[in-house]
């Protein structure tokens, strides 16, 4: 019997576990998902919980519900060993024939000096459940002071969550009635609000008209809680109430002790075929790759296909096929039940114009509206009814791949 062995059941390794299940003859295959956790996180709903939208309970549902006809192994991995195709667990190793890996990634508030003395006092986070729902208690009766939204460096997890938070934060503390009295500010590593110079300058004036001040260019060197200010490397100090602080993402510890990523956690992977540049019979997907586009589940939606595709073909032994072009699709949460949209790829930015959805569309790309806030919201419901059980969404990759998005644009 050959095995598949797919590390992580996050919405990566999930969806390529249920495709390659329904490819696979289960007599000839044995499909073994490893990972620590039995509950499966919809991590894009922790942007919610700190402004009461939603909860923990919202965002999460048992692995089981979604991993049928393959052995889901709830271990704790400890190594990665591609050259004798073995991963050792707390609880035992298992041999592979192929890998894929979907280990995601992390944030490390450690690596930023001084931010772990005051961690979940005045600096909070929430790209975790738990800091997303420890937020939301200590902020919910807040009547005044300073937010500072801080973005330690890139990559990090979902580039426009920054963005939403800062917009909902907006809007929360309007609905509360104390938005005169709260100054909200983002200061982040890049020149703006956004990397592409379209999308930015559209988000950048969002921005200012929601009196939500950014500093770029920013590098943070420490947080000095005594004086409340983080400080950048060339001595510039923010001063903060509240610091809000997206650390240093980085991925799978277990990856990194054994020797096979970049220093950051990363692993080098091909970017249009998704294959490991350097280990036979492995593919990754998501967070875990060190690709140049965004850290997002639609990310992972569309890589999916690809390296399902591709491990199919080796297996048949022909060549992988450098399909994956880098495509994302991002809804941007601005508050009062609105939200814009962006789509893009390795080669083209996000531009405006319209996203067909049937019944709900179009959709406004670059702009804001009501009909893509609910589009966002009914997302979660297609991510734990769809997606993850191997059907495929609306937001399909062939619907904007570079032609089509250059002959849309502006119309």
């Amino acid at each position: 019997m050959k095995k598949l062995v797919i590390l992580g059941a996050g919405a990566g390794g999930t969806m390529v576990a249920t495709k390659m299940r329904e490819k696979l003859d289960p007599k000839e295959w044995q499909i073994s998902v490893i990972d620590r956790d039995w509950k499966h996180h919809y991590q894009a709903g922790w942007l919610f919980v700190p402004f009461g939208i939603y909860t923990l309970d919202d965002c999460e549902k048992p692995k089981a519900d979604f991993l049928h006809g393959v052995d889901f192994v709830q271990d704790t991995i400890q190594n990665v060993d591609p050259e004798n195709k073995v991963v050792t667990c707390s609880g035992g190793k298992y041999e592979y024939d192929w890998c894929v890996v979907a280990t995601g990634c992390r944030i490390v508030p450690g690596e930023v000096e001084g931010m772990m003395d005051d961690w979940r006092g005045d600096i909070h986070d929430f790209y975790t459940p738990d800091g997303a729902e420890a937020l939301f208690k200590k902020w919910k009766y807040m009547k005044e002071g300073r937010v500072v939204l801080n973005i330690a460096e890139m990559p990090i997890k979902c580039p426009v969550a920054p963005l939403e938070f800062v917009y909902l934060a907006d809007w929360f503390f309007t609905v509360n009635g104390v938005r005169d009295n709260i100054e909200i500010e983002l200061v982040t590593p890049l020149t703006g609000a956004f990397t592409k110079p379209v999308a930015a300058e559209i988000l950048n004036k969002v921005c200012e008209e929601k009196n939500i001040k950014i500093t770029p260019n920013f590098n943070i060197d420490n947080v000095n809680v005594g004086k409340k200010v983080i400080e950048d490397v060339m001595g510039e100090e923010v001063p903060y109430d509240l610091l809000v602080a997206i650390p240093p993402n980085f991925g799978a510890q277990c990856l990194i002790d054994s020797g096979i990523t970049d220093p950051m956690g990363y692993m080098d992977t091909d970017k249009h075929t998704l294959k490991s540049t350097q280990f036979e019979n492995m593919y990754i997907i998501g967070d875990a790759t060190n690709c140049p586009t965004s850290k997002a589940g639609s990310v992972a939606h569309y890589e999916a296909d690809i390296v399902v595709d591709n491990l199919l073909r080796e297996i048949d032994g022909e060549e992988p096929r450098p399909e994956y072009d880098g495509h994302s699709t991002c809804f941007i949460v601005s508050g009062y039940e609105k939200a814009y949209l962006i789509d893009f790829n390795y080669d083209v930015e996000p531009l405006p114009g319209k996203y067909p959805f049937p019944g709900l569309g179009p959709f406004a790309l670059l702009g804001e509206n009501h009909q893509n806030y609910w589009g966002k919201m009914m997302f979660k419901w297609a991510y734990f009814n769809l997606m993850l059980k191997g059907h495929e969404l609306p937001l399909e990759p062939q619907m904007f791949m570079a032609g089509k998005m250059r002959h849309m644009a502006g119309k």
